[in-house]
């Protein structure tokens, strides 16, 4: 979320679970998935790359909410300093259900808001956006579908699938409640992209690639 006379922008970042997740950065005015980054384990040089790669594709000032992670209390300060309005949230749970059915989660007590840099407007600091965008990405993306075959057996190609999906999801799919994509809300594109022009993206980047690799030449014997 950013502060800006002309436009705000309001920014939410997920905790990272586990080796391999992938973390999105929202950006809500217009219901946008700005990047997404396949990243490693939880710790600070995950998260510093995260918000670097995330302060490189914005031109204001933001809010900027985060959870309870740590590490993006330095990975925001050090890359951000004082030019942005970071708060986090933190989600406070009671003891787990003495019957646990499979994934049963604690009873949500209450939550602790803390502001950390600038002056974030409390109206607006909310990690629900992100939640609610997570949720799109699994049910849009079989490759998240629990309990099934239907993973990634390597890295790439879950990448890959992330990537044809956050493309479709900002170019392609009106979003319901701007009945335009969030591309077009961005004023980044001027129409609903066709799956060919998707296409011709993927096609473009393999011929990028093969110029830069060359022909291919037979070793002689």
């Amino acid at each position: 979320m950013c502060r800006h006379p002309e436009r705000q922008r309001r920014a939410w970042l997920p905790n990272g679970s586990g080796p391999n997740r992938d973390r999105d950065g929202d950006e809500i005015q217009t219901e946008s998935l700005p990047f997404w980054r396949m990243v490693g384990n939880r710790d600070s040089e995950a998260a510093t790359e995260f918000i670097g790669d995330l302060a490189s594709r914005l031109a204001n000032r933001i809010q900027l909410t985060s959870d309870g992670h740590g590490a993006y209390l330095q990975a925001v300060e050090s890359t951000f300093g004082a030019n942005v309005d970071h708060a986090m949230l933190v989600k406070l749970y009671g003891p787990a259900p003495e019957v646990q059915d499979r994934y049963s989660p604690a009873g949500l007590t209450g939550i602790r808001i803390e502001p950390i840099i600038g002056e974030p407007e409390t109206a607006h600091i909310s990690t629900s956006y992100a939640e609610r965008l997570n949720l799109t990405i699994k049910m849009q993306n079989r490759r998240y579908t629990r309990l099934t075959n239907a993973f990634s057996r390597k890295i790439e190609n879950l990448a890959a699938s992330v990537s044809l999906m956050a493309t479709w999801y900002n170019f392609h799919r009106p979003h319901g409640s701007l009945r335009v994509s969030p591309a077009m809300a961005a004023g980044v594109a001027d129409h609903l992209w066709r799956y060919e022009e998707i296409a011709a993206l993927v096609q473009a980047a393999e011929d990028r690639q093969s110029r830069k690799r060359g022909p291919y030449k037979e070793k002689s014997a």
